[in-house]
């Protein structure tokens, strides 16, 4: 298991308790309207090769710095001058949102990261519900071009800090755009003998704290999330959690990481000590295949090392 704080992040329809390892940030107090952490980037700073529009702004809808919430809330995520589209979608002045939870900007001209404190928001959505643990956390919005990499200038929401509280009132949610349908979607088919393996690491392995997960499939190919062609799918990595529901979205939160840009392999972040990992893929509206494409669940150690300690006696995740 995880040590340190726990929280989740899910699309409205599933919702998850995790564990994590993060540390409490801090944010500065602003002055916040009901577009909560609407902001511009400093002149002159960069990000990534695609430009964005001027006036572009990403902000939190009717969340403001200092919020008191309750452990489980919707985040709706606001956008001007800009459209929302998915990973691996080049349409002009359009990109995904990210979610970063207790932790600063990463770098502004490299992919951001996937982990446990940087949620992706791949496939287009513009809302979350979130489950956090009671205390103060800090929360920021970051779009993300076709290959998750910040614009330029990046488009980026303030910094915010929310106290969560369990005897705190729901807070207040933009309607909805259209009602989410209901009921299981219909699976697309697998083709005979496809596989979804590991790589790297092995079961049994000993890695380091971000080691780099490869992919391997078999029989089908990969495609993004959003692109809807026979036989092929986008990898997802499930961390010391069971196997969500096979009819419905896979889940968006820090033990369902997706890779919805076709990604073959991922450099991820895990604490200390004993982890399962275990790949599933999934079409274009990330619902696992008829049957399911997933392959066994593997055991790692991750040390400060990256290797197996030198004895038993010594053993402290060297």
């Amino acid at each position: 298991m995880w040590a340190g704080k726990a929280g989740v992040v899910t699309t409205r329809s599933a919702s998850l308790l995790a564990l994590l390892a993060l540390s409490l940030g801090s944010a500065p107090a602003f002055a916040q309207s009901d577009h909560a952490g609407h902001t511009s980037a400093p002149a002159g700073q960069r990000g990534g090769p695609v430009a964005s529009p001027p006036g572009a702004a990403v902000y939190f809808v009717a969340l403001r710095d200092g919020a008191v919430v309750p452990p489980k809330f919707v985040v709706n995520f606001g956008l001007t001058a800009m459209g929302v589209a998915p990973a691996g979608s080049d349409r002009e002045n359009s990109g995904h949102h990210h979610l970063l939870i207790d932790t600063e900007l990463p770098p502004l001209d490299q992919p951001i990261p996937n982990d446990f404190q940087h949620l992706h928001f791949g496939a287009g959505q513009t809302e979350a519900e979130v489950t956090l643990p009671p205390g103060q956390h800090t929360l920021q919005l970051l779009l993300g071009d076709k290959d998750h990499i910040p614009h330029s200038p990046p488009v980026m929401s303030q910094r915010i800090r929310v106290t969560v509280s369990e005897t705190a009132g729901a807070v207040a949610a933009a309607p909805p755009a259209a009602a989410a349908p209901s009921g299981p979607k219909k699976r697309n088919p697998s083709p005979p003998d496809a596989k979804v393996y590991f790589v790297y690491p092995t079961d049994g392995a000993y890695v380091s704290r971000t080691p780099v997960i490869r992919f391997g499939l078999i029989n089908m190919g990969v495609a993004p999330a959003g692109v809807a062609k026979a036989n092929t799918g986008h990898h997802h990595l499930i961390v010391d959690s069971e196997l969500p529901p096979l009819d419905q979205p896979i889940p968006n939160d820090f033990q369902h990481l997706h890779f919805g840009s076709g990604q073959t392999e991922a450099k991820v972040t895990l604490p200390l000590g004993r982890h399962t990992l275990q790949l599933l893929l999934a079409d274009e509206d990330h619902v696992p295949h008829d049957p399911p494409v997933l392959s066994k669940p593997i055991t790692v150690t991750v040390t400060k090392s990256g290797r197996r300690p030198r004895s038993a006696s010594r053993w402290r995740y060297r």
